[in-house]
């Protein structure tokens, strides 16, 4: 046991005090923010004004089109918009919209954005449309009048029959973050070990290391020291996000112009969130995250050790790679659909495969999962750990001292059942 701690320390304290770690550690969650805020904020500065001629005697449908934030329309004499036709080059003009009988006609030098067609299109219909009630005789005021906006709260029964209020779109919110994060997590982290083992093979390393441990020790060693690191670094990137959150929100109560504002708009997203505890164990959800996040990282770089083990380079580990990481994909792939119908059989059977299960349960545990099926999924994957851990170690512990042959499935299976 102390040698199995000797190398989880030294596996540890190597990774921990690379530069690669520290970066990465301080960037992940500024990198995370602007692949949020970052495409919102270019796709915001990207629009710019766009302004349609309309010809002065074409219709008065389109003499009723109105401009918007990023559209204006511009009325221009018959013989200017006959001469746009052919010349666009030198006008302001964005686009020609024409119209004749009713059919619509939208003309420019270039593609036509989908937002300006919409746009459009948008108008047009509303126009046509009250025309047309117009025409039958119905009162427009009436019907504006008429027009209700519900706002539909959900409420959730559980098992003692008490009710509790249900936010769907942050359930959905939390489900879908914590699957991608196991995801990445698990992919990440294997990986991190199959290199490792790969690197030490490749440089003769690993020859020094087996006369003094046991192959088997040395695998749990590196699994458990690598899996200290990604927890390390998930919890510093939590404390960095409050952090950097806390910051951006002093700066942003900060701003004189929309100081009330501002601060209305926190007090309601704080109040949001005290509230989240009433229809959402976040404890529950916390733990079970660190549960499925380790121990399917566990069972995982079981099998990416012993992969590292069986090849002399990277280039060579693709055959071996696919066949353990399509449920990872696939899982990624469903989520989804997962969320549309987390109590369906698709979910329930996905959230018992030990290789589906890290991700897919972590998406159903927001909607709310019976504790029969999370306890049984649990069990199913610390077994499954044990028993590929095992597997894996028959592997490793043959692989590991293998040089210069190509290793192929046929090998792996005899390496399994190579009795010493």
């Amino acid at each position: 046991m102390n040698k199995i701690w000797l190398i989880i320390k030294r596996e540890y304290l190597v990774r921990v005090r690379k530069k690669s770690f520290l970066v990465m550690t301080i960037l992940g969650p500024l990198l995370l923010a602007s692949i949020m805020i970052i495409p919102t904020y270019l796709a915001n500065q990207n629009q710019e004004k766009r302004i349609i001629a309309i010809s002065y005697e074409n219709s008065d449908i389109t003499n009723q089109l109105i401009d918007s934030e990023y559209i204006n329309f511009s009325f221009v004499p018959k013989l200017e918009a006959e001469n746009l036709k052919t010349d666009f080059f030198d006008s302001k003009f964005y686009a020609l919209l024409e119209c004749n009988n009713d059919t619509f006609f939208l003309t420019s030098n270039q593609q036509i954005s989908i937002n300006v067609k919409s746009e459009i299109e948008s108008q047009l219909a509303k126009i046509l449309e009250h025309h047309k009630l117009k025409e039958a005789g119905i009162d427009l005021k009436v019907l504006e009048n008429a027009k209700t906006t519900i706002k539909l709260s959900t409420k959730i029964i559980n098992e003692k029959g008490m009710s509790s209020n249900s936010k769907t779109e942050i359930i959905m919110g939390i489900g879908f973050v914590s699957g991608v994060l196991v995801y990445m997590f698990i992919f990440m982290y294997g990986t991190m070990v199959m290199r490792g083992v790969i690197e030490e093979k490749t440089n003769r390393v690993i020859e020094v290391i087996i006369s003094s441990v046991k192959p088997f020790q040395l695998m749990i060693g590196k699994i458990f020291g690598v899996a200290l690191v990604g927890l390390t670094q998930f919890i510093l990137w939590i404390i960095l996000t409050i952090i950097i959150s806390s910051l951006a929100e002093v700066l942003f109560l900060n701003n004189n112009f929309n100081s009330d504002l501002n601060a209305q708009q926190s007090s309601v997203i704080l109040s949001e969130i005290s509230n989240i505890n009433q229809y959402l164990n976040l404890e529950a959800i916390f733990f079970s995250f660190l549960f499925y996040f380790i121990v399917g990282y566990l069972m995982y770089s079981a099998l990416f050790s012993s992969i590292g083990s069986a090849v002399d380079a990277e280039a060579d580990t693709q055959q071996f790679i696919l066949p353990i990481t399509i449920p990872l994909i696939i899982s990624f792939i469903l989520i989804q659909p997962i969320m549309e119908n987390p109590d369906g059989p698709l979910a329930f059977w996905m959230s018992m495969i030990p290789f589906t299960s890290p991700i897919i349960m972590m998406v159903r545990i927001p909607f709310g999962v019976n504790s029969w099926e999370i306890i049984c999924s649990m069990i199913i994957l610390i077994f499954s750990f044990i028993f590929f851990t095992w597997i894996a170690s028959k592997i490793y512990r043959v692989g590991i001292l293998m040089y210069g042959k190509k290793a192929t499935f046929k090998d792996l299976y005899k390496w399994i059942n190579y009795k010493e």
